[in-house]
């Protein structure tokens, strides 16, 4: 028998707890007052209630409502809402402590058990006490409804238990209407007989206690301990009580109809037993003691069957969930939730006659077959040669000699057995053992042997069929287990690895680093591997290399591979797949836990915690499309889409991410996504359809934007026209050059009496006349006739004087006044849509509109356009051809060096310097650096440069370094001659010595600035302006890529500070990553901040990152890796305050040596960072880079830009940066 732990939760002293029916809940009391509402399953606290006052002693969940009740010190008793999160009342009455509380399976009550020697019945509906039981002398410690009969059973400290007849309570409170008895029939109507019986009955007296209590009476009174009774409870089903008292023993009684005894005592408790109670399905006794240990009793011989004891903490209670397989025990520091043996089935599979062999809950063999879906009758019963109470681990099939091997029990316990299968069924037939002996595990791994592995030694076994040992092979030492693998080879599981062996060969043939893997599943064609920790999945190919490492949330119980090479897994709820991509999705909820062992087509075969085979149905359509598509098997693809109903948010979202909305807008119906989807993938026809349905103001804006982007001038005119945008419509009629449509929109203008779009669409129109009518209508007269007067109207102005009563002498114009002789605004020659390239349909649009002949996959992709630098600089760099894989394999460095001085003098004979002056001109002939280029302005070849020597891709970021350069070496002067200007003069190095041998070179700034920048970024860093200092050492980066250095000194210098920045870069963007975590993450966060440790920072500054991973550490009771920190942080400062703060965390964390929490972080070893997914990569395996400071990646970011310099593109074929000429 074997603990697994599932959850734990630190806190104060915990005195009561409570499983809720259905959900993964778990009420906890605290000494300190407060309960506690934790998830289980995900290990969160949910909430947090504070009523009470003083500790509080007890919790129960209500079987079928969402409502729970507590009680405690304060002597109230308090029913709460799951819903509302709120106190709903309170129940008060008990003079003293209250002990427990349970409610009622059926009826509306609550049973309390307090301090005050009475034993309280309340209705939580009419919030009343119905009854008060009294006759203990002492201390009720606990009292609790029988699960199915109407009894009582109570424990008290005056070392009694008793049962509790309630038959009269119940008929008391449960009543049948006045005239009816007690099945409702009406008296009066009903036999004669029947009527005397019953009026015998009303005449004879109740059964009443001493204390004339008639509701509730003693049924029998226990009396065999020795001190006060902490606990009693009833078995489910068989008429028997259990009880733990203070006296040490757990003792077992058993009732009839007319007297109770006592069968026997468990004794071995070394001090008080406060808990005990009944396995709900196993015969099983499990009690808890002030001796800090769990024990479990054979209830049929009362034996001690095990023990678990923690260090500190004595146990205070043990409850049992209502339908599942979990305990909870609460203990001084908070509470423990487990189970006591594993639940899964042990199952091999025979893939010869597509069977499967496994172990059903009564230890016996049977056989499933995949193809008929039937499972046979038992083939072989294991209960004589199983270890009891050890649940079989696994098991092993030998198809040539019909033979299997088991194994059962853990470390010094594990017993392997070998025997042969019947030929026929015929019922679950004893074996005829053919070997058995010690082991931990036990395989076959060819034909004719098998090995077997005992951990305690660390010894591998080779066994032949006679049991005899052939061979033996000492394995290390942190080998956990073992399970199967290709034919005579096994898997070797580590703590931090799993190791191929060959087990002929005595050599490892492969090897990954995976944390506790638990299960290993081989694909069908044994090309991949997927291994399975707690919450991790890795999947390897054949060479042992990682395809894709993924976490889950939940917790992995199982997986296999389907026919099409995606890995089906199941969780605790839910059935799930991965794709070798990396690609997840959920398939289906699962209301129990279920163990998958195989999967064709449809239907996934499962094994249940009962160990019956399932065969559970599900839809593979979502993750094969995604393969089909990852495949690029657009093929297949259109099959899916025509034949399948494939929809929903998760498929449409996926299809854009994989940059596929063309293939989304296939699926869609629903208006809104339709359009958004058009807008995606450019298709203004449809998305005009869809926004014509939607007729919504924002979607008419996003397709005006986008038809503007598009230059389509139709549906810029609808959306104007449907949004009443006039103004923006008469600038698209100006624009266009429709002097129709402007005249229409002047007559709008004067309907709607708008006078300033009247204005603006006279000025476009250059009508003055009407501009003036314009001004006269608005009230605007001095500019009428200001206008009318510029535009030579001479006779139209002296009409306007008259009009308005003024004579000439009164009215002022400006001195120098003169008739305007400038053109008026005129629209251009009228344009239509602008001119687009014929947009081609995809594979899919022209499949799906029946246009399937010709039909080709045409996966290449067309190289875009490059302009050359515009005079706004806004520049895109081209992209020459890509150094050839083998060429840059093939040649060593003296022959690399070579190839870029040709390439060098490649570029300057492409590149046109007849045009530029003779100085710049000798720049670029005497350089061989990309800042060179830079500054004689030839952008264009200093960006191939850097592109082929460092990987460049994207120049964006700098766009100001280049300009920067580029002005720094020039000079504008003007010469005497005012009709000769001489401008963009060159600039040389003003230091002699600083010449290439003798040749002159241009000004590239920057270099004298480095160390002050590496002090800003220091500075920025001290502060704690992280994003700050990230920014000014990525600045250095873009100066040192762009220098043009003559010494071998300032090479070596500037390599130095590039090596700086990445390791502040990495560092800082790994702290803000940490800091951006929600508390929830714990264990990322320790790992991040474990991780910030490990780069490479000026001592001082490394200090910071120690204390947050001290720190953060030891608030997550990781102990071990808190000393670590701390004893590093010592070796850097000794002495003060920070110092002093370390030392006393050191003895803290020393003294526990534990950690709670297992993080993916070993200082130990070999290791880089992976810059793109701050997670470790280990010796061995495939790390990628870029080509300026060298950053790690994994494989996955090859082709992306690179996160710290945000310009070089990962794993990108270079010679290396070049900044000496």
């Amino acid at each position: 028998m074997k603990m697994l732990t599932k959850f734990e939760s630190k806190s104060s002293r915990a005195k009561g707890i409570a499983f809720h029916p259905r959900r993964p809940w778990l009420l906890v009391s605290l000494h300190s007052s407060t309960i506690q509402l934790w998830d289980y399953r995900m290990g969160t606290l949910i909430d947090k209630f504070e009523d009470h006052d003083g500790p509080v002693r007890c919790v129960a969940f209500h079987p079928t409502q969402p409502i729970f009740v507590s009680a405690g010190d304060d002597y109230t008793v308090k029913v709460w809402s799951t819903q509302t999160r709120k106190c709903m009342f309170t129940l008060t009455g008990h003079l003293d402590y209250v002990r427990t509380c349970f409610f009622h399976h059926e009826l509306p009550w609550i049973i309390t058990a307090s301090d005050d020697q009475t034993i309280r019945i309340w209705n939580w509906q009419n919030r009343k006490e119905i009854a008060c039981l009294t006759g203990h002398n002492h201390y009720v410690m606990c009292a609790q409804f029988h699960p199915k009969q109407e009894l009582i059973v109570s424990a008290s400290l005056d070392q009694t238990v008793r049962v509790w007849d309630i038959s009269n309570l119940i008929k008391k409170h449960s009543a049948a209407p006045s005239g009816s008895n007690q099945y409702g029939i009406n008296n009066m109507g009903g036999a004669y007989g029947n009527s005397q019986y019953d009026n015998y009955n009303r005449n004879q007296p109740p059964p009443q206690d001493i204390f004339g209590n008639t509701d509730a009476v003693v049924k029998y009174v226990l009396e065999g301990h020795d001190k006060g009774v902490n606990w009693a409870s009833f078995h489910p089903e068989l008429p028997l009580i259990i009880s733990g008292g203070d006296d040490r023993a757990v003792k077992l009684w058993r009732m009839s109809e007319t007297r109770a005894w006592e069968v026997d005592s468990c004794r071995g408790h070394t001090n008080n037993v406060p808990c005990t109670l009944f396995h709900p399905t196993e015969d099983l006794i499990i009690s808890v003691g002030e001796d800090k240990t769990i024990r479990t009793w054979d209830l049929n011989t009362r034996s001690p069957v095990k023990q678990f004891k923690r260090e500190n903490d004595r146990f205070w209670m043990i409850v049992a969930h209502p339908t599942i397989n979990l305990f909870a025990a609460c203990h001084d520091s908070g509470v423990m939730v487990f189970k006591l043996d594993r639940e899964r089935p042990a199952s091999t599979i025979n893939p010869q006659m597509q069977e499967l062999f496994f172990i059903n809950n009564d230890n016996q063999v049977q056989k499933y077959n995949f193809n008929s879906k039937n499972t046979s009758l038992p083939l072989i019963s294991l209960k004589k040669i199983a270890l009891p109470w050890n649940k079989i681990k696994n098991i092993s099939y030998n198809p040539s000699e019909n033979s299997m091997l088991i194994q059962s029990g853990d470390n010094d316990n594990g017993v392997y057995s070998y025997f042969n299968l019947p030929k026929e069924t015929v019922g679950a037939l004893e074996p005829s053992i053919r070997g058995e002996g010690k082991a931990n595990d036990a395989y076959f791994i060819a034909r004719n042997r098998f090995v077997t592995f005992l951990k305690s030694s660390s010894k591998l076994n080779i066994h032949d069929l006679n049991n005899n040992i052939t061979k033996t092979i000492n394995l290390d030492s942190d080998v956990k287990s073992i399970t199967t693998a290709t034919p005579g080879c096994i898997l070797l599981l580590k703590s931090t690895s799993a190791v191929l062996f060959d087990v002929q060969q005595k050599k490892e043939i492969g090897t990954v680093q995976v944390n506790n893997a638990k299960y290993a599943i081989w694909s069908n064609d044994h090309s991949h591997l997927a291994l399975l920790s707690k919450h991790n999945i890795v999947i390897v190919n054949q060479n042992f290399e990682t395809v894709i490492s993924m976490h889950e949330t939940i917790r992995i119980k199982s997986a296999a591979w389907d026919d099409s090479g995606v890995l089906i897994y199941f969780t605790l709820n839910h059935i799930k797949y991965l794709l070798l991509n990396g690609d997840s999705g959920t398939i289906k909820t699962l209301e129990n836990t279920m163990y998958v062992t195989k999967v064709t087509g449809t239907n996934c075969h499962v094994l249940n915690r009962n160990g019956e085979v399932e065969c559970i149905t599900i839809d593979p359509t979502e993750y094969r499309f995604k393969k089909a598509l990852v495949n690029k098997n657009f093929k297949e693809v259109l099959r899916i889409i025509k034949n399948s109903n494939l929809v929903g948010e998760n498929i449409i979202a996926y299809l854009k991410k994989s940059g596929y909305p063309e293939v989304a807008l296939q699926f869609v119906q629903d208006p809104e996504t339709r359009f958004d989807l058009a807008i995606e993938c450019h298709n203004l026809n449809v998305a005009l359809d869809e926004a014509k349905k939607i007729n919504n103001k924002i979607i008419w804006e996003k397709l005006g934007k986008e038809a503007l982007d598009q230059g389509n001038i139709e549906i810029v005119e609808l959306v104007y026209q449907q949004l009443h945008l006039l103004d923006k419509l008469s600038f698209l009629y100006l624009a266009t050059g429709d002097v129709n449509k402007l005249n229409k929109m002047t007559t709008i203008a004067e309907n709607r009496q708008d006078y300033g779009s009247l204005f603006t669409n006279t000025v476009y129109l250059g009508d003055i006349e009407r501009k003036i009518q314009t001004f006269i209508q608005a009230g605007l007269t001095p500019l009428a006739y200001a206008t009318a007067k510029t535009n030579g109207l001479d006779d139209l102005a002296e009409s306007i004087l008259t009009q308005s009563g003024v004579t000439l002498d009164d009215v002022k114009l400006p001195q120098n006044f003169q008739n305007s002789n400038t053109e008026v605004l005129k629209p251009i020659n009228r344009i239509t849509n602008w001119p687009l390239s014929e947009a081609k349909l995809s594979f899919f649009e022209q499949a799906l509109s029946g246009n399937m002949e010709n039909l080709q996959l045409d996966e290449t992709v067309e190289p875009e356009s490059y302009h050359d630098v515009t005079e706004d600089n806004e520049f895109v760099v081209p992209d020459d051809e890509d150094i050839g894989e083998d060429d840059a394999w093939d040649l060593g460095e003296e022959e690399l060096d070579v190839e870029l001085d040709e390439e060098i003098d490649e570029i300057e004979d492409e590149a046109d310097v007849t045009k530029l002056p003779k100085e710049i001109r000798s720049w670029v002939k005497n350089s061989k650096t990309a800042g060179a280029y830079i500054a004689a302005g030839k952008f264009d070849v200093a960006a191939n440069m850097l592109s082929k020597q460092a990987g460049i891709k994207n120049f964006e970021p700098l766009k100001d370094r280049f300009m920067e350069v580029y002005t720094a070496s020039k000079l504008s002067i003007a010469t005497f001659d005012e009709d000769e200007i001489n401008s963009n003069l060159p600039v040389y190095v003003s230091d002699p010595e600083k010449l290439n041998n003798g040749k002159l070179v241009g000004f590239v700034p920057g270099y004298d600035a480095l160390e002050e920048l590496v002090q800003e970024g220091y500075k920025l860093f001290k502060a704690n302006q992280l994003e700050n200092s990230i920014n000014i050492f990525r600045k250095i980066i873009y100066i040192i890529a762009t220098l043009s250095l003559n010494e071998d000194e300032e090479e070596e210098k500037c390599r130095e500070i590039l090596n700086i920045c990445k390791e502040y870069i990495i560092g800082l963007q790994i702290e803000l990553t940490r800091r951006a975590l929600p508390p929830t993450e714990v264990k990322r966060n320790l790992e991040l901040a474990a991780y910030f440790t490990h780069v490479q920072l000026q001592p001082a500054h490394r200090l910071n990152a120690l204390q947050v991973a001290m720190t953060q550490s030891f608030k997550a009771k990781n102990y071990h890796y808190a000393s670590y920190f701390a004893g590093e942080f010592l070796k850097i400062m000794s002495t003060g305050t920070r110092a002093e703060q370390a030392k006393k965390i050191q003895t803290k964390a020393d003294s526990i040596a534990t950690d709670a929490i297992a993080i993916d972080f070993d200082p130990y070893v070999d290791w880089e960072i992976c810059a793109g997914d701050f997670v470790p990569l280990y010796q061995g395996e495939e790390i990628v880079r870029e080509k300026i400071l060298g950053v790690g990646y994994s494989k996955a970011w090859k082709g992306k830009i690179c996160k710290v310099t945000e310009i070089s593109e990962i794993g990108a074929v270079a010679s290396g940066l070049r900044l000496k000429n």
